[in-house]
């Protein structure tokens, strides 16, 4: 079902920040960071997936999504619904659901066998597709899936994500030379004001955590 009102944007990452700390999907580890898909190091890490396995925070989760996407861009705008592999295929269904609209995933390389396809599913020439992946940090590899869709003779300028890491200053520099808007619902520092607030980790940790997101590239050293 559509929605017929839309919720506060700052409200939406409120919940959507305590949704992931309440499953446990935020972990923060100052002394052995992660390593990010990008090569850099981390304290911090967010399972975007685990929200798979919790039907009612998903369903919230992706009825937020499509209220943000309806926001930003409007009721008739996408032709198609495209996933990327893999965190992306089980949102865009959602989405593609609640939206009554076609769906596709991209594939990060093509199949290599049989036909060889990148995109499953039918992308007509010219659709208006909107890529949804559950997360991203710089942008980049958005970018190789839009390319495919591109490729395709499909029409991408919008990525959904439910989270961005916004601690990248060059991220929509980059996606806006490609002609990309970026929609998500919540950000680190989202999580990190939920976390202080709801008492879920001990202020040295945080204190930690926000020396990172002030400054990731220093915090390296």
């Amino acid at each position: 079902m559509l929605p017929s009102s839309y919720v506060d944007e700052k409200l939406i990452a409120e919940l959507t920040a305590k949704m992931f700390l309440d499953i446990g999907a935020v972990h923060f580890n100052p002394r052995k960071p992660y390593t990010l898909a990008s090569g850099l190091s981390s304290p911090t890490y967010i399972d975007c997936r685990k929200l798979i396995s919790y039907p009612q925070l998903r369903s919230t989760i992706m009825d937020f999504m499509t209220c943000k996407i309806l926001q930003k861009v409007g009721y008739d705008y996408f032709e198609n619904i495209a996933g990327g592999e893999t965190a992306g295929i089980p949102f865009a269904a959602l989405i593609a659901e609640r939206l009554s609209l076609p769906m596709t995933y991209i594939r990060k390389q093509p199949k290599g066998y049989g036909k060889d396809a990148q995109i499953e599913g039918e992308l007509k020439k010219y659709q208006k597709v909107l890529l949804v992946e559950d997360l991203t940090t710089d942008g980049g590899s958005k970018l190789k899936f839009i390319n495919a869709i591109r490729k395709a003779d499909g029409i991408c300028n919008y990525t959904a994500v439910i989270f961005y890491y916004d601690i990248f200053k060059d991220t929509f520099k980059k996606l806006s030379e490609h002609k990309i808007e970026l929609i998500y619902l919540c950000t680190w520092q989202d999580i990190l004001l939920a976390a202080r607030k709801g008492s879920y980790f001990k202020n040295d940790v945080l204190d930690e955590v926000e020396l990172f997101l002030s400054d990731p590239l220093n915090w390296q050293n």
